[in-house]
């Protein structure tokens, strides 16, 4: 056979073998569970059942497979927050929001807390690409809270004077709070509490 003809016959490529849906679901669990800097390569191709190699084709370096699981937790578990946003008031949505918080940190069949901030608290260790994964994730959550709080003002729904970035990020620091708390072991009824104080200060109608 000569060797055009080969390489005709030959196939191109090969599939991969995996399932790269799951594969990066059980990323997302282990750097949950552990953050960026708790796991290595080894750890995370284990948990995904595939090879480094595989890794590197399906998913990049390690950074970009976190920036990937990420984005798959931001649209799965943390979805909760675009959800909050249509709460027909300021308060529905602060109470949607947080409630959503407690619920994703405090599940029974995956790891407490939130990976967004076991993120951040490796902050210093990522690369750019994951780094300003983070960092949008983060300006995004504000500036929809943000946004959704002037249309409340606008609709006489908060008092005006109110400052709507304010309100955003004391939201967020209320949520994430509740993450780190939820992480170090304290229980969805004692979360629920803090949530409730929380919102005793939420400016009245």
């Amino acid at each position: 056979m000569c060797g055009v003809e080969a390489m005709r016959r030959a196939p191109i490529g090969r599939p991969r073998g995996f399932d790269t849906d799951e594969a990066l679901q059980r990323a997302m669990v282990v750097f949950w569970e552990h953050g960026y800097d708790g796991v290595s390569l080894t750890d995370l191709t284990r948990a995904m059942g595939i090879t480094k190699t595989s890794m590197y084709a399906a998913f990049g370096n390690k950074e970009d497979l976190f920036r990937k699981a990420l984005e798959r937790y931001a649209e799965g578990p943390a979805s909760y927050s675009a959800r909050a946003l249509h709460e027909p008031t300021a308060r529905a949505v602060a109470t949607a929001y947080l409630a959503g918080s407690i619920h994703a940190s405090t599940q029974a069949d995956r790891p407490a807390g939130c990976l967004g901030v076991q993120g951040f608290l490796a902050a210093g260790h990522l690369g750019q690409s994951a780094g300003n994964a983070l960092a949008a994730w983060r300006n995004d959550n504000r500036a929809h809270l943000r946004d959704r709080f002037q249309r409340a003002i606008d609709e006489d729904d908060l008092p005006a004077g109110t400052d709507p970035d304010t309100l955003a990020h004391y939201l967020m620091t209320m949520a994430n709070g509740i993450a780190v708390q939820a992480a170090t072991g304290a229980t969805r009824d004692e979360l629920q509490r803090v949530a409730d104080a929380a919102l005793h200060n939420w400016p009245p109608a």
